[in-house]
């Protein structure tokens, strides 16, 4: 197969798989108003382009397959439009032609060796997050306090997310009431720098759509670089568990966090889990 031949067939290739990953994609779960008879499943092209920040021509020819060109900067708002996980993102970059961003400046993906500090502080749990609160990793304590990280959809996989929508969240985690302000508050501070970028504006669409608390704390515009320092929470096997949390950043400006949970008292020390099966 010459080489034409084969541009062709990856430009195709590509065109298929964006067309199948906006089809999976639901308005409401990008925080677009559900109204009207669609006649295909999932987002429209121009909802795509307009949360990508692309033009719409431009868009329906990257589906179409035509010959043109995708920055890594476009191809990486696409990605984060259409809510792909790590292998998917891969994968547009390869059919797109496009050398793939190191992980890091992707989604600030956690270090080897930030994995192996959380796995080394077992039983203690270890969750790592970035600016926009999604969920970048853990230790096996951490899937013990809150159940199994892995099992919750890559989408879901934000702090903010699981502790307004997901009700299994919320109990395990006693005082979220009083906390969540102060995490909206520090993610809107956080947002500051990245006012533009369609992954947080959908996220802030998503939680205005589907949780009134969130829109009444994003109206009221409070912003803090404070978090929480002291966390209760009630296992369903262990019962009540008080934590001191301390906060680790990856570097001066990084923007990825790695929270420490140490048992605040001796009880919760001795309910830990001395080993995982």
């Amino acid at each position: 197969m010459n080489s034409a031949v084969e541009e062709r067939v990856r430009r195709g290739e590509l065109g298929a798989f964006l067309r199948s990953r906006r089809a999976r994609i639901t308005p409401a779960q990008v925080g677009l108003p559900v109204g009207g008879r669609r006649r295909t499943p999932g987002l429209r092209r121009e909802e795509v382009a307009q949360l990508a920040g692309v033009g719409v021509t431009w868009y329906t020819w990257l589906e179409q397959g035509r010959d043109i060109n995708a920055s890594e900067q476009v191809l990486a708002a696409i990605s984060r439009t259409l809510r792909l996980d790590p292998h998917e993102h891969a994968h547009l970059f390869t059919l797109a032609g496009a050398p793939e961003p190191p992980p890091d400046s992707v989604c600030n993906a956690i270090t080897p060796s930030m994995r192996m500090m959380t796995a080394k502080l077992d039983p203690y749990p270890v969750v790592v997050r970035n600016a926009r609160c999604d969920l970048l990793g853990c230790n096996r304590g951490y899937t013990w306090l809150m159940g199994d990280v892995d099992a919750i959809p890559f989408e879901d996989r934000n702090v903010l997310v699981q502790c307004l929508l997901n009700p299994a969240w919320r109990a395990r985690t006693l005082d979220w009431e009083s906390h969540v302000p102060r995490v909206v508050a520090g993610f809107r501070a956080a947002m500051a720098e990245h006012v533009a970028e369609p992954s947080w504006k959908s996220l802030v669409k998503r939680l205005s759509a589907e949780s009134p608390l969130f829109e009444r704390l994003w109206t009221r515009h409070d912003v803090t670089g404070e978090p929480v320092w002291e966390k209760r929470y009630q296992h369903p096997e262990a019962g009540l568990l008080t934590f001191t949390v301390a906060h680790l950043y990856a570097g001066s400006r990084s923007e990825v966090t790695v929270s420490t949970y140490t048992p605040a008292d001796g009880e919760t020390a001795a309910k830990l889990p001395r080993t995982f099966g």
